[in-house]
């Protein structure tokens, strides 16, 4: 007989100021191309929704969304390596489109790089559409790279 253990997901909480050097820290192991510093700044100043994983140590995930005219912005979903694989990203997306269904979006968008098989496959998986293509939207090791555009109807 085996058994099946299962971690409990660590606590979400809002993201705050003092979280950002760790939030940096986690984006730069996750990505090539991490947000900066500045952006994570700006999107606390504007009041769109930023939620941290609290990890043992700290945050090891983050999610910021923006909310306005009936759609959400899934803008950044990241957990850091260490964490992957254990359903965190779904998660957070998940309660992240809760939080915009209370705040009236009908819609929610994202993009992603079509190099992010993973990321395409969990939000296709949970109910996003391709509706088109952003051409050059990411920067790339060799110039630019398209995003993907995707959507969710939130009202079904």
């Amino acid at each position: 007989m085996s058994a099946v253990v299962s971690i409990p997901a660590p606590p979400l909480r809002p993201m705050r100021e003092e979280d950002l050097a760790a939030v940096i820290a986690v984006e730069q192991a996750a990505y090539p191309f991490p947000w900066t510093l500045a952006i994570f700044r700006d999107c606390l100043r504007v009041g769109y929704v930023c939620y941290v994983y609290e990890g043992p140590t700290g945050p090891i995930g983050h999610g910021i969304m923006s909310v306005a005219a009936g759609e959400c912005h899934l803008l950044n979903i990241c957990v850091h390596p260490d964490w992957q694989r254990r359903g965190l990203g779904r998660q957070m997306v998940e309660f992240l489109l809760d939080v915009a269904k209370r705040q009236g979006a009908k819609v929610a968008l994202l993009e992603v790089r079509p190099s992010n098989v993973a990321g395409y496959k969990l939000y296709t998986r949970i109910g996003f559409d391709e509706i088109g293509l952003r051409k050059g939207y990411y920067p790339a090791a060799k110039g630019r790279e398209d995003a993907i555009l995707l959507a969710r109807d939130l009202t079904v």
